[in-house]
């Protein structure tokens, strides 16, 4: 069992250095674009990224039963509000994450205090950003937790709301902390924020498509049994490698909907000015490697586990180097992300996708998701 006691003993003291020290172990990709960023928005992003992550670590953890990850979701958000001491909660619950969680993500958990360090140094608006999130974020997974199973989300619109509760509110955060970085782009916050969100699902819906095989293995499965039942696979009984062609149309039916939601993300990034690159980067770096993925996925439908489809590091290398040439320069990014793009399929998104909504955008969503799911 993690002995948090020795997690403290040997992390470093400085919050900086911890943050700093953190991030690679539990997300090589974050740990490779949010360096990207303007100075400015680096600390700030990574200890929101940080933040998220336990709140997922606590959402995931399979010795605690679905009450107790609701009360500790909870008490997680009101650690970061002050509201109840964050030392308490972390010497309370990390002790009790399994083998299960990463040694890492056990790790970050129990130095929580020493994360929300950085936390507390933030400007009003950067800290409501986070929290918000967080509280968002925590309710939304803590709800589809409860009713999801090998049946599937039941809905696209289902898996819309997913995605919006663990990434696209992840989106609507950088918007904030980008617009308060950058005031001038005030006027385009109610745009950026719409795309935000479509950006984040385009990153999540990539990730569930690639992870699918291992979700399963776990007991869930986020693909939405609408989808599939039109063409006639009962989600139920899917079986890793042996997938049929009526499998492979449902999946690249969802293949070109991340796709669509990837020529939003790209849309998101030009509104930044070409000065922030860094930002842009920080974006097109994940756009690259959800479109090479895609690309992954649609060459081998039969596949069995996200190691198949993983982009290789080659690949990355290229996506690297191809984007810090053109990242300042709009007509050649949109060149870049046709020319890697262009054999994915396009699925056109359902109408609300492009309607301007005031902000809170989309009212079905802000609720709980699954507010009648509770007597199943």
């Amino acid at each position: 069992m993690f002995d948090a006691k020795q997690a403290a003993a040997i992390a470093p003291s400085n919050a900086s250095a911890y943050q700093e020290a953190i991030l690679p172990k539990v997300s090589r990709t974050f740990a490779l674009t949010i360096p990207q960023l303007p100075p400015a928005l680096r600390d700030v992003v990574a200890n929101a990224y940080l933040l998220c992550r336990i709140a997922d670590t606590i959402e995931d953890e399979p010795a605690f039963s679905a009450d107790e990850k609701g009360r500790y979701e909870n008490a997680f958000v009101d650690a970061v509000t002050g509201r109840i001491d964050a030392r308490e909660f972390a010497a309370q619950v990390a002790p009790r994450l399994s083998e299960a969680t990463s040694e890492s993500e056990r790790e970050l958990l129990s130095r929580l205090p020493l994360v929300l360090e950085i936390t507390g140094t933030f400007n009003p608006t950067q800290h409501e950003a986070i929290v918000q999130c967080l509280r968002v974020m925590s309710e939304g997974m803590h709800d589809f937790q409860r009713v999801v199973g090998l049946q599937g989300l039941d809905t696209l619109r289902d898996l819309d709301r997913y995605c919006y509760h663990v990434a696209g509110v992840v989106g609507e955060m950088l918007t904030k902390l980008l617009v308060d970085f950058e005031p001038e782009l005030t006027p385009q916050t109610r745009t950026l924020m719409r795309l935000a969100i479509s950006f984040g699902q385009g990153l999540q819906m990539t990730n569930i498509l690639k992870d699918q095989w291992e979700d399963r293995s776990h007991g869930v499965c986020w693909l939405p049994h609408d989808v599939f039942a039109r063409y006639g696979v009962e989600l139920r009984d899917l079986s890793a490698g042996q997938q049929d062609a009526h499998y492979a149309d449902a999946m690249i039916e969802l293949i070109g909907i991340a796709h669509s939601h990837l020529c939003r993300a790209v849309e998101y990034t030009l509104i930044v000015p070409a000065r922030h690159a860094g930002f842009r980067r920080f974006c097109l770096w994940s756009i690259g490697l959800a479109v090479l993925t895609l690309r992954n996925l649609q060459d081998r439908l039969d596949f069995s586990s996200g190691t198949q489809v993983k982009v290789s590091r080659a690949a990355v290398a290229q996506t690297i180097g191809l984007t810090r040439l053109t990242d300042k320069y709009d007509p050649a990014v949109r060149f870049l992300f046709g020319a890697a793009a262009r054999k994915l399929p396009l699925t056109p998104l359902a109408p609300e996708w492009d309607v301007a909504q005031p902000t809170p955008a989309w009212p079905w969503r802000r609720a709980s998701p699954l507010k009648n799911a509770r007597s199943l």
